[in-house]
């Protein structure tokens, strides 16, 4: 089954392409400019270098938060259009879900953490129960200290909001903190697609039209 994923959800936005469980073209952009100015041309270039066309996709992917606002918006909306323009299955993958994939090989707990901005994270816990993936701690919003309260076991953090809040959460868990190399605090497109894959797989995809971002908390707008 031929992928492609977008992700948009922080300041980096990616393109992923798989084909069988394979990463085939990855193209990443962290430049921290709006995503509309790159992602079409990055849709592009996956296609061209990999010699296929839009029709050819089986799937489509795209991470659905949480994250930035604006830009899981344009990702959504961008992968809606292709989506409906070829007629392919489609599913919405959780970003915090992905960063805690790119954790696969350890034993740890992990604790994906997403820069949500004044002073707080998008957090979730997860750990790996063989190959599978286990969320044991729902999604949610918080300040920092909050996010890692509690945490009385060696744990894994990964994310922006790992790297901005890394002194912090050193000092409230102490030996405990472990951290990932800077390549694996931002999301890869790949990741989502091979989270897609597996969903697919299931026979879930989801219907284009009713499909929302999952902002976990209200814009200021909506306040």
């Amino acid at each position: 089954m031929k992928i492609l994923a977008v992700d948009t959800a922080t300041r980096s936005c990616s393109v992923g392409l798989i084909h069988c469980s394979k990463p085939i073209v990855e193209i990443f952009i962290a430049t921290g400019q709006t995503h509309s100015k790159h992602l079409p041309e990055q849709i592009r270039k996956v296609l061209e270098i990999s010699g296929l066309r839009i029709s050819d996709i089986d799937g489509f992917a795209v991470t659905k938060g949480p994250g930035s606002f604006t830009g899981l918006r344009i990702g959504i909306s961008t992968i809606k259009g292709l989506v409906v323009a070829v007629q392919k299955p489609f599913v919405g993958i959780s970003s915090l879900q992905t960063l805690a994939m790119q954790g696969a090989g350890t034993r740890s707990l992990i604790c994906p953490l997403l820069d949500a901005r004044k002073g707080e994270v998008y957090s979730s816990r997860y750990r790996f129960d063989g190959r599978q993936l286990v969320q044991e701690r729902p999604e949610s919003v918080s300040d920092p200290c909050s996010a890692v309260r509690g945490i009385a076991e060696p744990c894994l953090f990964i994310g922006d909001g790992a790297v901005l809040y890394k002194e912090m959460i050193e000092m409230e868990i102490g030996r405990y903190a472990r951290f990932v190399p800077d390549c694996q605090n931002m999301i890869h497109a790949v990741t989502v697609a091979l989270l897609a894959e597996k969903r697919f797989s299931a026979g879930d995809q989801i219907d284009v039209a009713g499909f929302t971002p999952s902002y976990i908390r209200r814009s200021d707008a909506e306040k």
